[in-house]
């Protein structure tokens, strides 16, 4: 096969990996998914693929399948030699990068992946609002550590980096760029300035018409 495949839905996730094959330049088709947890079949569709059922889930041009949104961001690089995303191993800034990325995927990712939905992790009823609430409050903490650690004009600094595009689709979900504009103004910024960069402005199209 050529070319890779990006199974994704508009405004999730995959959002991340549509950006970056984007930004490189490399030719891909998008799988479109219907909505994991309301739409009947979209995740037995989806399992088929990978066995998790979540995205992005992206096939590689000779069919094997990559998933987490981490290690496809540090493969991507590799496959293109660029580091106009990653830092390079040898980069003042890649210590932090690598910090930073596994941060957001290992502690502020999951918790969309259990709020989103508490009744997949809930079983009573009266406690998932709850459950979701606090679940939320834990994300808002963790913003704040990142708020504190975050550059300008990008998040390392002078230089862009993937992680300006985690930050920007990140910050558009819960709880959205209005409370990052109050609580966490650095970010916001970096939200804002990625919005106006040329070379994603067909993915913010289509994941943000």
């Amino acid at each position: 096969m050529s070319g890779y495949t990006l199974w994704g839905r508009p405004g999730w996730g995959s959002a991340i990996v549509e950006a970056q094959l984007d930004w490189y330049g490399l030719p891909f088709t998008f799988e479109p998914v219907e909505d994991l947890f309301r739409t009947p079949g979209a995740k037995a569709r989806l399992e088929k693929v990978n066995p998790l059922a979540q995205v992005p889930t992206l096939v590689l041009p000779d069919g094997s399948i990559m998933s987490e949104s981490a290690a496809i961001t540090l493969l991507l690089a590799d496959i293109t030699g660029k580091d106009t995303l990653v830092p390079r191993a040898d980069a003042p800034e890649r210590a932090k990068f690598l910090r930073w990325l596994v941060y957001m995927v290992a502690n502020i990712y999951p918790t969309f992946t259990y709020a989103d939905d508490p009744a997949r992790f809930v079983s009573v009823n009266a406690a998932r609002d709850p459950f979701r609430a606090a679940t939320d409050a834990y994300a808002q903490r963790l913003w704040h550590q990142v708020e504190s650690e975050t550059g300008s004009p990008w998040f390392l600094g002078e230089r862009f980096s993937a992680l300006d595009i985690f930050i920007n689709i990140m910050t558009r979900w819960r709880p959205k760029r209005g409370w990052f504009e109050g609580e966490t103004p650095k970010l916001f910024a970096i939200a804002r300035k990625a919005d106006a960069l040329p070379e994603l402005k067909e993915v913010w199209k289509r994941n943000y018409p």
